[in-house]
């Protein structure tokens, strides 16, 4: 008989249905404007913290629905935005800089939902609200530490080549080999330069002073800096993974510039913490034989330096650094058998080499582990730019007992809280060059709420206006269209809620006020060919079955062409673009569902295996 279709077809459709409701329905609920509070560096708080936090509240009449303490910090939810930003100023205020205030949002979605895995549609910066960060790459600092790193170079390989120099020091752009003589400038240009093919040398002499400058090639300055940039746009990816925040936006923008979306992201301190810090380590061999109190006077033996411990004595090191952070391939945090802080460091191949080969010559001496963070000073030089300060830090001086290799630890860590940030930075990645924040923009959820409400209208009005043109258009088939156009919506939201990379964003809803067309386009040409059938003589059944088949083709090939271009754009777009392509891909998908084979269940339901003698089209 025409026009039935089997069961497993009719459950499909429903079971489709079922799915993509339950999952769009976490939506409906939404989320809670709220509050977390932390400690600060990280720190947990206790329970008392819950306790003052509630107080405070109800001191200065703040509303709020419920507060609780999960996960080490309290989370309090409020009936709207306007309230958890008085209550946030407010407990800013009472709980001093002890304690981080955040704004956050909050799922209401019901247990019973949550339980089967259904949560809320992820939402951008645009909708949901977050911090939009402008950095910038301090390109100095990055010539700086390869000029460093160029300089110790030179002196292992004039060594090696039994070329004797007076002094090796750097400049702004170079590095300068003082010799002694004439001869000994000829020899050492002659091996760096064979050397170093993308450096520059140029010999001078003043005064008998023979001076060779090396200078890096503008070709290979140029992918210093790129590779600055890159690098640190690599490591910052790695940060934001680390932060957990879905679709984030991080890419370059002009010559050292990078910019970082954050989406739902409030806690712009935490943000800033993670993504701002500059931090590696360096190990060096300490100086046993040098006088502290000498050192600390200002007479350091040649070769070495004093930095100063956490608890403020003068430590002095070699200069030489035995092997630096770029070489810390893992790290993680945890605690030693006296339940001490401690960082578990695990390095590659050429770092574990180094490692082993001072550790196995050196049993028995000091070796230091240096911090080095860059935080902003707040200040700005004359050229505008954010100046950045340098801490350095001697965080432990351990004895070496055996040879060391790719995986040892570090102790002397304050707390665990400070030894899993410093985990963390180090598994991202230790920065290139110093990088700072010199534009922060924070897009609160009450703005995020707007563009939501605005979209949903446009959304609503695009359907209502389709919605009618096929009623009165189509009739009875235009109201089948209708339900058919209902469910497909259900499914992109179900869909995008179910994917877990995927994010809502203004131009995703661009997206999906757009397939509304594309589905009832779909249903217009399957009318149309119904429409040609009946007029050609055939009987209603066979209207039925010749207009369902010949559109199918034309249907196909157009939205299979829109496919391949979706795809495109999200392949090789960014932030705006990929979530524009994504919801139309969903779209596209859904609505060839619910237009060709969820109207043609119903089509089947009413007028399958009957006799009919006119159609309501």
């Amino acid at each position: 008989m025409l026009n039935r279709y089997p069961l497993w077809k009719n459950l499909m459709v429903l079971f489709a249905l079922i799915i993509g409701l339950l999952y769009a329905l976490p939506n409906v609920y939404g989320e809670d404007p709220a509050i977390q509070i932390t400690g600060a560096r990280g720190a947990s708080v206790d329970m008392s913290a819950l306790d003052t936090v509630t107080e405070d509240l109800k001191k200065n009449n703040i509303p709020y629905k419920s507060a609780v303490f999960e996960n080490g910090s309290v989370l309090v939810r409020f009936n709207d935005t306007d309230t958890q930003i008085s209550a946030r100023d407010i407990l800013n205020g009472e709980l001093g800089k002890d304690y981080v205030v955040a704004l956050n949002l909050a799922a209401a979605t019901p247990s019973w939902l949550e339980s089967i895995g259904a949560t809320p549609m992820k939402l951008g910066l645009d909708l949901r609200g977050g911090v939009h960060f402008l950095m910038e790459v301090d390109m100095d600092a990055a010539m700086e530490k390869l000029l460093g790193q160029q300089e110790e170079t030179f002196r292992t390989e004039l060594r090696e080549e039994k070329i004797r120099y007076r002094a090796i020091s750097k400049t702004k752009d170079s590095v300068q080999v003082r010799l002694r003589d004439e001869a000994q400038l000829e020899q050492a240009e002659l091996a760096l330069e064979k050397l170093h093919p993308d450096m520059v040398f140029t010999t001078s002499e003043t005064n008998g002073r023979f001076v060779l400058t090396a200078k890096f090639t503008e070709e290979r300055l140029q992918e210093i800096r790129n590779y600055a940039v890159d690098q640190n746009i690599t490591i910052l990816r790695n940060r934001v993974n680390e932060l957990g925040v879905a679709e984030p936006l991080v890419q370059r923008q002009g010559a050292n510039r990078i910019v970082v979306e954050l989406p739902g992201v409030q806690d712009t301190a935490r943000a800033k913490e993670i993504l701002g810090a500059t931090a590696t380590l360096e190990f060096r061999e300490v100086d046993s034989s040098a006088d502290l109190a000498a050192a600390a006077a200002g007479r350091v033996p040649a070769g070495s330096e004093v930095k100063m411990t956490r608890d403020g004595r003068p430590a002095v090191l070699k200069k030489r650094v035995i092997l630096a952070g770029s070489h810390i391939t893992d790290a993680s945090s945890s605690a030693d058998e006296y339940g001490r802080p401690q960082v578990n460091i695990s390095l590659d191949t050429e770092g574990g080499s180094k490692m082993t080969a001072f550790s196995k010559n050196n049993v028995g001496k000091l070796m230091a582990t240096v911090f080095t963070e860059y935080k902003d000073s707040g200040k700005r030089g004359p050229d505008g730019k954010v100046i950045l300060e340098k801490h350095e830090e001697v965080i432990n001086q351990a004895t070496i007992q055996s040879a060391l290799g790719r995986n040892f630890r570090i102790t002397g860590i304050d707390s665990q809280a400070e030894a899993h940030n410093l985990s963390l930075l180090l598994r991202a990645g230790a920065l290139i060059a110093p990088i700072s924040i010199v534009e922060e923009r924070t897009i609160g959820p009450s703005m995020g709420q707007q563009n939501i409400d605005m979209g949903v209208q446009a959304c609503i009005w695009g359907m209502v206006a389709v919605m009618l043109f096929t009623l009165l258009y189509y009739r009875g088939f235009g109201l089948i269209a209708n339900l058919a156009l209902m469910m497909n919506l259900v499914l992109i939201i179900g869909v995008m809620s179910m994917i877990p990379g995927a994010t809502m964003t203004l131009p995703g809803i661009a997206g999906i006020v757009l397939t509304v067309g594309m589905a009832v386009d779909a249903n217009v040409l399957i009318f149309e060919r119904i429409r040609e059938e009946l007029r050609e003589g055939r009987s209603p059944q066979q209207a039925i079955q010749q207009g369902y088949g010949n559109a199918f083709s034309t249907i196909a090939d157009a939205n299979i062409t829109t496919l391949i271009t979706a795809i495109i754009l999200f392949a090789v777009g960014t932030g705006a673009i990929k979530g524009f392509a994504v919801t139309l891909s969903i779209g596209i998908l859904t609505s060839m569902f619910t237009a060709i084979v969820g109207t043609r269940a119903v089509v089947n339901l009413i007028y399958g295996g009957k006799r009919v003698d006119k159609l309501s089209i």
